[in-house]
């Protein structure tokens, strides 16, 4: 397939990159610091960078030409959780794409989340409600926006976007790709998550489409 991923330049995004192409997919890379990107991906053959800012309509608009799916890693920065605009950024942004795939004719979407997007099938867990419950309080824009982004995709139209929100909870370096997926409080997710292992659900559920319209929470066992 054709891809394009975005948030490459962190750590997720990097991870989806390199897992793609070893799966022989093509990937388009919609960056707005692709001198980010190690060489070793800039000069992929099977790699097309393209430079534009999240809300450039035509940049953005041009690197889907001839998309199959979009893999999307992008979330608040970590440290910069409590300086996040407190204007939705990024939910205007996912709110963009999806008017651009819509007239491009690309209806997968497979994003990055986290436990503050609650699903309906959510149990109480302690646990998740601390790490929650912290980001709101001490990273409230950031929460804000990561909410705003749930409630932005979830309610395109079902003909137009096919949907996956893979929602995730304290990520590691860990290299193991193993996932569980579930809900909170279901027993079974955990509080981690490998970035490895994140990149490898994404993919896998490019493929299987097991969680279509739905927002799991991926943990590592």
């Amino acid at each position: 397939m054709r891809l394009l991923i975005l948030g490459g330049t962190g750590p997720c995004g990097l991870q989806l990159i390199e897992q793609a192409l070893a799966l022989n997919h093509a990937i388009v890379v919609y960056a707005r610091s692709p001198q980010k990107l190690p060489q070793t991906i800039t000069s992929h053959p099977s790699v097309t960078i393209v430079s534009g800012e999240l809300m450039d309509e035509e940049k953005l608009s041009a690197a889907m030409e001839g998309v199959h799916a979009v893999l999307s890693a992008l979330g608040p920065a970590v440290k910069n959780g409590p300086f996040h605009p407190s204007t939705t950024p990024l939910a205007h942004a996912y709110a963009l794409l999806i008017s651009i795939m819509k007239a491009r004719n690309v209806k997968r979407l497979i994003a990055l989340g986290t436990a503050s997007m609650k699903d309906e099938h959510d149990k109480f867990s302690l646990e998740f409600s601390v790490l929650v419950g912290g980001v709101a309080i001490f990273a409230h824009n950031a929460y804000k926006d990561v909410v705003a982004i749930g409630e932005t995709i979830r309610t395109a139209p079902p003909e137009e976007l096919v949907w996956t929100i893979a929602r995730v909870p304290l990520l590691t370096e860990k290299p193991d790709k193993e996932v569980i997926a579930g809900y909170v409080g279901d027993g079974k997710t955990k509080t981690k998550l490998s970035r490895a292992a994140f990149a490898a659900f994404v993919l896998k559920e490019l493929e299987a489409n097991e969680w279509c319209g739905k927002a799991p929470l991926i943990s590592s066992p």
